[in-house]
C-alpha cells in the first residue's frame, strides 16, 4: 500500500524529452481592428508637446490632494510616535530589572 507505483518502461518517457507539446502556429490577433495604415513620419522631426501642464487642477482636487497629504502625515506621524515610545518604555523597564539583578548580586549576605 505505501511502495511508490513506478511506470513500466514502456510508458516512462524518455530523458531528453519534454511532456510539454511545443506551442507553434498561434496567431496573435492586432493589437486594434480599425484597419489604418501607420503615418508617415514627416521630415520636420519629433511633435512639439501641447502647450500647457499636463495636468489640470480644479479647487475640488487641490482640497482632496491636500486632505490625503494631511491624512498620510498624520498617519506615518503617529505610527512613527508609537514606535519610539514602546521602544522607550522597553529601555526603561530593562534598565529598571538590570538595577533591581544589580542589587540583588551585590549584597546576597544582607539579608
Amino acid at each position: 500500500m505505501f511502495t511508490p507505483k513506478i511506470p513500466p518502461p514502456d510508458t516512462a518517457p524518455a530523458p531528453g524529452t519534454s511532456l510539454v507539446p511545443p506551442l507553434t502556429g498561434l496567431v496573435h490577433p492586432p493589437a486594434c481592428t480599425c484597419h489604418h495604415t501607420p503615418a508617415a513620419p514627416t521630415a520636420s522631426g519629433p511633435a512639439a508637446p501641447p502647450a500647457g501642464p499636463a495636468v489640470r487642477f480644479t479647487p475640488g482636487s487641490l482640497f482632496v490632494a491636500a486632505a490625503g497629504g494631511t491624512a498620510v502625515v498624520l498617519v506615518v506621524g503617529t505610527v512613527l510616535v508609537s514606535m519610539l515610545l514602546a521602544v522607550a518604555i522597553t529601555a526603561a523597564s530593562v534598565a529598571v530589572c538590570a538595577v533591581v539583578l544589580r542589587s540583588l548580586l551585590n549584597r546576597p549576605n544582607n539579608r
